[in-house]
């Protein structure tokens, strides 16, 4: 912004700005007000190493699972109690195993078990489900319910209950039928010496909830890297190459559509 309006020569269009909380909140864009802020298309500065342009993403979804046990004393437990963690050890072997984050990489979907708490009385589990093709997305959320549904009929009672609630979609449905949006950027890139990354997201972003919402929007690269970790940084050089995208993208569509 700055930018722009120190160099009033570079000309551009009408542009829209929001800062919001990232996807990480658990809110995201949930109350963006697409209609107020007045664009065709967006994109939103939230990618990894420079040269990174995205525009598909995993679909999501969280899933809780919430076992029920029995206390007892446990000198007068046979027959009798019902230790939930136990049978949570059983769901989580029932889990495929080779499916989780640290195992897959590309557009391998996973089950990220990522909390867990419990005694004999109760025990949650606290999954996310992720995966970029649809039915394959709606399979695995299948595939808990009916681990859980075979683990209650030979429990002869119904011990596991699974809350499944779906958090984001893949954009790549609401960016493919307006590829020029991500075409510009690519353009861009390869203008300034940039080359570009274009690679499926392995993770959500507010592109996501703001293309369902009718405002398509892609994912730039910001120049972050070791994302969720005590390591996190951003080269100072990555942000500056950040900016020349923008910039890029503001005088090049004033340009195509005058």
């Amino acid at each position: 912004m700055e930018y722009l309006i120190n160099n009033p020569e570079i000309k551009h269009g009408k542009i829209r700005i929001c800062f919001t909380p990232d996807e990480e909140v658990g809110k995201g864009a949930h109350l963006f007000d697409v209609e107020k802020f007045g664009a065709k298309w967006a994109y939103t500065m939230d990618g990894s190493q420079i040269g990174e342009l995205e525009y598909e993403n995993f679909n999501a979804a969280s899933a809780k699972i919430t076992i029920t046990g029995k206390i007892v004393h446990p000198g007068y437990a046979k027959g009798k109690m019902i230790n939930s963690m136990l049978i949570a050890n059983e769901f989580l072997s029932a889990v495929p195993a080779e499916e989780v984050p640290e195992k897959t990489s590309g557009y391998e979907g996973f089950f990220h078990l990522h909390d867990m708490n419990g005694n004999v009385e109760e025990t949650t589990l606290e999954y996310i489900i992720r995966d970029h093709d649809l039915d394959l997305f709606e399979k695995r959320k299948y595939l808990m319910q009916k681990i859980a549904f075979d683990f209650n009929e030979r429990l002869e009672q119904e011990l596991i209950k699974v809350e499944i609630k779906n958090q984001y979609f893949n954009m790549k449905e609401k960016v493919t039928p307006v590829m020029h949006i991500v075409d510009i950027v690519e353009e861009v890139m390869k203008e300034i010496g940039i080359t570009p990354l274009i690679k499926p997201i392995r993770g959500g972003t507010d592109g996501s909830q703001l293309s369902f919402k009718g405002l398509p929007c892609p994912n730039i690269f910001a120049g972050g890297h070791n994302f969720h970790g005590r390591f996190e940084y951003v080269p100072i050089e990555s942000m500056i190459k950040a900016t020349e995208v923008i910039v890029g993208i503001a005088n090049k569509v004033s340009k195509k559509y005058k």
